[in-house]
């Protein structure tokens, strides 16, 4: 063929054949080999490979070389002290002795490990979208059969294990429309302006991603709670912007108060370019909710300010004292007049993991976002796509939350019977845990509102204070070290939320059954009465 023989079939049979020949001749085949080139070989002697162990290179990824922003994450939820709380799990695994026989882990808002049942609807709709062959079984309702029908439908193939839009399932934007129309009593909603995430989480990072620009005194500034989540610190150092804490009234069962507002604006524009203004209502860790003239201030004060709004209200079902309403942003934007409604940047975020439904592992959510440039719309797809879409069962999950059953259907008796046991209960819980705290020496609890967390204020003696410092401790995770070490109670310290300089306090869930609660209100009564006496 014209070709050397390396470079064409003829050759390379040519070669095959010497191979062959090598090899019924008991030797090893030689082929090309390029000067100076080395070859590693299975029959290499044992002292060989060990001497190149020893001569192992660095590694390319080293806390020095990696990136800072990721260095600079911090997420007290599953920080330090949860890690410490899995090594004495492991320790009372192993039979080591500990003045307690479990840890009860109150660090985190996840209702169904701590013993809280599932809402059978959800589980029913999301268990014949896995296995459509349960469509055929009498013992799921019609109701349930009907909805998952529907979200099938909108799934290529007919099946979950599909790709969907990047945006979300079709249908089950329709119904999240139609859900926030029915919240807002008539207030309509697009559903194009709704987009299904991997829990809320997900969303307010793409925003937050979308929304950050520039460098110097040019760059982005986040406006965000303190106390706040800590998801929204995480994101930020991630994305190198530039934190601004305003300061929640803990004197005014944690008020959001504009003055406060203004204080932290003008005081970054110094530094930053402030262009977002982070809310979560009810609150996260401190479990207030927003009056309407609250709300109505805010959305002035980002109208005035040209900033842009992000609303979490994944607790909006979770509001427990009397005389409190959840009030959406895009409903009091709305019924604020067309100045307001048709300008301000809004986007407000819902998950499938608190409520009533606790479902977490889902990672099911939405956001709406509305009054987006057009063509920052399709900048926010293409970055979504990337991600190609949310969890397809987490999307099935979210659309029972938004179309739940209804008067006169099937299910609706056994699924509104569930939806108030947890609701109730959680309200209840709520005020247990607020009365117990406030009848400890050095503790004080505002009224727990809303979501599913109280964040008590503890006074931590000067001599514990040094203590912690000599440990390289802040104050309160010296404390909740302390009360894991000596309780096997899991909390989350106050620094790790934020707090005014020279207060303490602690993140706990409310989440545990009743009794539990009662027992873990007693240990850390009892503990905080002996830390105060150890160190005053």
């Amino acid at each position: 063929c014209g070709r050397g023989p390396g470079g064409c079939r003829g050759g390379r049979t040519v070669m095959a054949l010497r191979c062959a020949a090598s090899l019924a001749a008991g030797r090893q085949p030689r082929g090309p080999r390029r000067e100076g080139a080395m070859r590693w070989s299975s029959a290499a002697k044992p002292s060989a490979v060990k001497i190149n162990e020893k001569a192992s290179r660095e590694k390319i990824l080293t806390l020095e070389s990696m990136n800072p922003q990721v260095k600079a994450v911090e997420y007290a939820v599953r920080g330090p002290i949860v890690l410490k709380a899995g090594e004495i799990e492991k320790e009372l695994r192993k039979g080591i002795k500990k003045p307690f026989t479990e840890v009860i882990k109150a660090n985190i808002g996840d209702a169904h490990a701590m013993g809280q049942r599932p809402i059978t609807f959800l589980r029913q709709v999301v268990a014949l979208c896995t296995y459509p062959n349960l469509l055929d079984s009498p013992s799921f309702p019609e109701d349930a059969k009907e909805r998952a029908r529907r979200i099938l439908q909108g799934c290529g193939g007919n099946s979950l294990g599909s790709y969907t839009a990047s945006q979300g399932i079709n249908c089950i934007r329709e119904d999240v429309a139609s859900y926030i129309e029915r919240r807002d009593g008539g207030v309509p909603a697009d559903p194009d302006n709704i987009y299904l995430t991997t829990g809320a989480s997900d969303g307010i990072s793409a925003i937050l991603k979308i929304l950050i620009s520039g460098g110097g005194k040019s760059r982005t500034g986040v406006m965000i709670p303190i106390p706040q989540y800590p998801l929204y610190s995480a994101a930020i150092s991630e994305l190198d912007a530039i934190q601004v804490n305003y300061y929640l009234d803990e004197e005014n069962c944690w008020a959001l108060n504009v003055n406060e507002l203004r204080r932290a604006l003008n005081e970054a524009k110094a530094y930053c370019n402030p262009k977002v203004l982070c809310i979560i209502n009810p609150g996260n860790p401190t479990g207030q909710v927003q009056n309407r003239k609250c709300i109505e201030d805010v959305i002035h004060f980002a109208w005035e300010e040209k900033l842009f709004l992000l609303a979490d209200e994944v607790y909006q079902d979770n509001v427990y004292s009397e005389g409190c309403q959840f009030h959406s942003f895009k409903k009091i934007l709305y019924e604020m007049g067309p100045e307001y409604y048709n300008n301000v940047e809004l986007a407000s975020f819902h998950s499938t993991s608190k409520g009533y439904m606790g479902e977490c592992g889902y990672r099911g959510g939405y956001m709406e976002v509305i009054n987006l440039h057009p063509e920052i719309k399709g900048q926010l797809i293409k970055l979504l796509s990337v991600r190609l879409c949310p969890p397809v069962s987490g999307q099935a999950a979210m659309d029972i939350v938004v179309n739940p059953p209804v008067p006169g259907e099937e299910s609706y008796a056994q699924f509104i019977k569930e939806k108030e046991s947890v609701l109730n209960n959680l309200a209840k819980k709520a005020k247990l845990t607020e009365d117990m705290f406030n009848k400890i020496p050095g503790v004080h609890c505002n009224p727990l509102q809303g979501a599913m967390y109280a964040f008590p204020r503890i006074f931590i003696p000067s001599k514990a204070i040094e203590e912690a410092k000599a440990h390289k401790m802040a104050p309160d995770m010296f404390y909740c070290m302390k009360l894991l070490e000596e309780t096997g109670i899991c909390v989350v310290p106050g620094s790790g939320f934020g707090q005014r300089e020279g207060t303490h306090h602690f993140r706990m869930t409310i989440l545990p059954p009743v009794e539990k609660l009662k027992i873990l209100l007693e240990k850390v009564k009892d503990f905080h009465i002996k830390f105060l006496e150890k160190y005053a």
